[in-house]
């Protein structure tokens, strides 16, 4: 098979995304090599990635690339990468949440990190931010264990709580936990001015009120992804954002090269609404807010790792839009995120202006593992 190659890969569900895990020495170290090797593995640029591993979702076309740590502070490095599905692009300017709690059972599956029962704790550096982050895996007889009874929202079933902490992430691309140095910031757009708080936990986020962008707060990803100027006006405030933090020099480059990063997403108070997966009611009780998050400008069917970490961590500092929405008698660290399918919970301790504290529980587990086959070209 002179004309094509094999490269060895495992495909992971991590959290509520899947993705393409390789190890960094399996693949060119030459970047524009390396792209155009991992855009073949996924089948894109293609809208079905019908040649390739991609799900042809925003949340299954997504890389994790392993390899030895470059951090006297980590055991393992971890490069992330949203693979574009329609363009020859990958996008390296942010990390995902997510798949960052498949990193550690990966490492210790694959003998990266030795494993320790009953819990091995993985300091992994994410070399997109250049932070640590703390996943703390149980393990059983030398493996990362897969069953157990968490539950996620937007995953089906249980598996093994994975503890994923944050804390070291603030001003994970700006260097500051408000970019700005302010809570609340406004943004001139082609429908006025509108405010929106600019957070860096994680990832940049923007928050603006569900209902400054005239929505309630509690639609479906069919009725916001349907919306076409909605969509096109939330874009047109991430990428002013982008601009305003440093992240692209126009709005043009902001919305091609920089498509997943930051985040925006519209918040409103506690409320009551339908999970769209499952038709279970979600009472406003059950949660501290109501979310809606946009990944690649279209609505993220659940909620990003990165994002909850974020959200949590904004509605801890007074007076942004996120803490004026939520419910304010929070005795406990727990937030709690209603989004589309369902209720996401994140432990966010902020004190004088530091992030003590930004963990969540997630589950993931190996699918498969082999080969992939790629074009020799």
């Amino acid at each position: 098979m002179e004309d094509t190659k094999r490269i060895p890969c495992v495909i992971m569900r991590a959290g509520t995304s899947k993705g393409i895990f390789l190890k960094a020495n399996h693949i060119p170290q030459e970047p524009a090599l390396r792209d155009k090797t991992i855009l073949a593995i996924f089948g894109s640029p293609d809208v079905r990635q019908i040649d390739g591993l991609g799900g042809a979702d925003p949340l299954t076309s997504k890389l994790a690339i392993i390899g030895p740590s470059s951090h006297p502070e980590a055991d393992v490095d971890y490069t992330f990468g949203q693979v574009s599905i329609n363009t020859a692009y990958v996008d390296y300017s942010g990390n995902c949440g997510n798949i960052s709690s498949g990193v550690g059972p990966f490492a210790i599956d694959e003998g990266l990190v030795k494993a320790v029962e009953p819990v091995t704790t993985v300091r992994i550096h994410n070399t997109n931010t250049g932070k640590i982050l703390i996943a703390e895996v149980p393990v059983k007889d030398g493996r990362a264990k897969v069953t157990g009874t968490c539950k996620i929202a937007g995953v089906p079933g249980t598996g093994a709580k994975i503890m994923m902490d944050f804390a070291d992430t603030a001003g994970s691309v700006t260097n500051k936990l408000l970019p700005t140095g302010k809570v609340v910031d406004s943004i001139e757009t082609s429908r006025g001015t509108i405010e929106a708080s600019i957070v860096d936990c994680a990832n940049p986020c923007v928050f603006v009120r569900a209902k400054d962008v005239e929505m309630k707060g509690t639609e479906n990803p069919q009725q916001i992804n349907g919306n076409k100027d909605l969509l096109n006006y939330l874009e047109e405030i991430r990428a002013k954002v982008a601009v305003m933090i440093g992240m692209a020099p126009d709005v043009e480059t902001a919305t091609s090269k920089s498509p997943a990063f930051p985040m925006i997403a519209f918040v409103s108070p506690a409320q009551d609404y339908e999970d769209f997966t499952t038709g279970n009611a979600i009472n406003k009780e059950q949660v501290d807010f109501v979310s809606r998050l946009m990944f690649m400008q279209v609505l993220h069917k659940t909620y990003p790792g990165t994002g909850t970490v974020c959200t949590g961590v904004a509605a801890r500092i007074p007076g942004t839009i996120v803490n004026q929405v939520m419910s304010q008698d929070k005795e406990d660290n727990e937030i709690r995120i209603g989004h589309p399918a369902g209720i996401i919970g994140v432990e966010s301790i902020v004190e004088d202006g530091k992030v003590a504290r930004a963990a969540f529980a997630r589950t993931a587990r190996r699918i498969m593992e082999g080969y992939v086959w790629i074009v020799n070209d």
